[in-house]
């Protein structure tokens, strides 16, 4: 088992030293897109800058806990309409809520934003609206948060979007662009130094840690999170896929167990993680394409459990295996 020494670590330099010349002119745009793969630090990276926008109007004052709890009277948080009473995590240090095709931001929620700007700041000079995952403005919603961005107000717009192409162009163009890139596995490394007990990286001959960083895509915070349901994960499950399972009753028996022993989410992880581990040993596309709609299955709910065997007896089939 790989223990977590920390939960939390720095983020992207690159996009903290633009933020920081940002706070230290005081040249603040009226919209901000945070973009980027998930994971790669851009909800954090936003509270950070958001907590530096409030500290020039009161220095001395706290506000990281208020801000966290999203109970400042000057910002404000827009989230998909679904994440305001589903979140499914078994710890604070995970979010693990799977988006469905209705998980929307409703045209009410950014007329909220207009009321929150009509009213005078209390504790700051700007008043903030962070709105996660923007790409799921619906029609209604984009238009109306166009037209909020085109009107002159107190207010600093912060878009967090893992899928930019889903925004907009206007929205976009009103917007300044924060880029978070994927981390290197090099940087992944050098950032968990200090972040995981390292004395027992490798696993076993077959599950290697550096299976765990490919899976990642990028995303430290990606990486924990999949070490830590790795944990959870039972031996009997571990054991049956270290490469692709030939014996039909064996798929059968451990679709059963995968489907009845963990969530959505955790299947979703362990999908990600066999399919970095079976493309190094066998170097098969169509294995890894298999896998991939697998995972689409699998966030849709889509009878998991006969996901699974399907997938895993047309790997079976000898026009696949390597």
């Amino acid at each position: 088992m790989i223990k977590l020494k920390k939960n939390n670590f720095l983020f992207n330099d690159e996009v903290n030293t633009s933020l920081s010349n940002i706070i230290k002119n005081k040249s603040f745009a009226n919209g901000y897109i945070f973009y980027g793969a998930e994971g790669v630090g851009k909800k954090q990276t936003a509270l950070l800058f958001i907590e530096e926008i409030f500290k020039q109007s009161s220095p001395s004052e706290n506000f990281e806990e208020r801000i966290i709890n999203n109970n400042h009277p000057d910002f404000l948080v827009i989230e998909p309409d679904s994440l305001l009473s589903t979140k499914n995590s078994r710890s604070s240090s995970l979010e693990k809520t799977i988006r469905s095709e209705s998980d929307i931001i409703k045209v009410t929620q950014i007329r909220k934003i207009k009321t929150f700007l009509s009213q005078k700041s209390i504790n700051s000079e700007k008043k903030i609206v962070l709105i996660i995952d923007a790409h799921l403005l619906n029609e209604s919603a984009s238009n109306c948060l166009l037209k909020t961005l085109e009107e002159p107000s107190n207010g600093i717009f912060i878009l967090l979007t893992s899928k930019l192409n889903l925004l907009l162009d206007t929205i976009i163009s009103r917007c300044q662009m924060i880029r978070f890139r994927p981390f290197s596995s090099n940087q992944i490394k050098s950032i968990l130094k200090d972040h995981l007990d390292t004395s027992k990286l490798e696993i076993n001959s077959n599950f290697k840690f550096e299976d765990f960083i490919n899976s990642a895509n990028g995303s430290p915070n990606q990486l924990l999170k999949n070490i830590e349901i790795w944990n959870d994960y039972s031996d009997e499950i571990i054991s049956k896929l270290d490469s692709p399972i030939k014996n039909s009753l064996e798929i059968l028996e451990i679709s059963k167990l995968i489907s009845e022993k963990l969530d959505i989410y955790q299947q979703i992880c362990l999908v990600n993680l066999i399919q970095t581990i079976w493309w190094r040993k066998t170097k098969n596309i169509n294995l890894v394409n298999k896998l991939e709609n697998l995972k689409n299955l699998l966030r849709r709910n889509i009878q998991p459990k006969l996901a699974w065997e399907i997938t895993f007896l047309k790997i079976s089939m000898k026009d696949i295996q390597v």
